[in-house]
């Protein structure tokens, strides 16, 4: 049974809190976070769904007024036997959170998370029919919003290249919604050189990018691969040459209004509707 060990706290500096300062600076928190098997949940509705997901909290930092809907949550969340044991909830007035964390915290809460290990590939992708590939998507904010819609319509897993933001930062997860804790993802490497590994596993992989033999994505989902991996590429540039040499298919999105291209997120957005079951 989950149990909430209440533990007032009024001093900014105290040694307890380390794992909530400057969560505002993102260079820092990129480095911070994954070397210390860590991960920021933010929002009462994130840290219900990482819970519901089994990950562990190592501890909790909240302002007084939402004590209660914590209690609520936990109390809906202690039946089952999975739930983690006791755990540190640092209560403190809203200055002092905000001097903490470098931003006021309106969200109810915010919860320092054990990072699950990442599973192989292999494993991510078993049974898996349609899945996403990030390249090298460096904006948080892209990563969660590609989340959001791989959980909304149905992709099965995500890969994300190495130099892909992390999905579990803490701007990718409340941009998501806390869908990264729905969808299996993993990291995939070296790449593109695990294209090959797709193709052994029976994905065609299809990227999306303006080519000059790129089909539609019309012309795709009109022969829909049994089993698809949709590459996205990074902000600005797109993707790698050398993975777009490497794909089965390269597929475009139709444009009109004489736009060549949208945002990511968005791309993604439209190749996860298009291509859906």
């Amino acid at each position: 049974m989950l149990h909430l060990d209440l533990t007032p706290v009024t001093d900014p500096a105290d040694d307890r809190l380390a794992d909530y300062v400057s969560l505002t600076d993102v260079a820092l928190r990129s480095r911070h976070e994954p070397a210390r098997g860590l991960y920021i949940a933010e929002s009462s509705t994130v840290l219900e769904r990482a819970l519901r997901a089994g990950h562990r909290p190592r501890s909790v930092l909240l302002a007084p007024r939402w004590v209660p809907d914590l209690e609520r949550m936990v109390a809906d969340l202690s039946a089952d036997p999975g739930s983690p044991g006791a755990v540190t909830v640092f209560v403190a007035d809203e200055a002092v959170l905000e001097a903490i964390t470098g931003f006021h915290v309106h969200r109810g809460a915010l919860a320092a998370m054990h990072r699950p290990p990442l599973a192989p590939v292999e494993a991510v992708l078993a049974g898996a029919r349609r899945v996403a590939v990030l390249e090298d998507v460096v904006d948080h904010t892209n990563v969660g919003a590609a989340f959001r819609s791989a959980a909304a319509l149905g992709v099965d897993a995500v890969l994300v290249t190495p130099r892909c933001a992390d999905p579990l930062y803490r701007r990718s997860v409340r941009v998501s919604m806390g869908t990264v804790f729905q969808v299996p993802w993993t990291r995939i490497d070296p790449w593109p050189g695990a294209i090959d590994q797709l193709r052994e596993l029976g994905f065609v992989t299809a990227s999306l990018a303006l080519s000059d033999d790129a089909i539609t994505l019309d012309a795709l989902v009109a022969d829909l691969p049994e089993r698809l991996a949709l590459v996205l590429g990074a902000e600005g540039h797109g993707l790698k040459p050398a993975t777009v040499a490497a794909s089965d298919l390269v597929v475009r999105i139709p444009m009109a209004g004489g736009v060549d291209s949208l945002n990511v997120a968005a791309a993604a957005a439209v190749a996860f509707w298009a291509t859906r079951a």
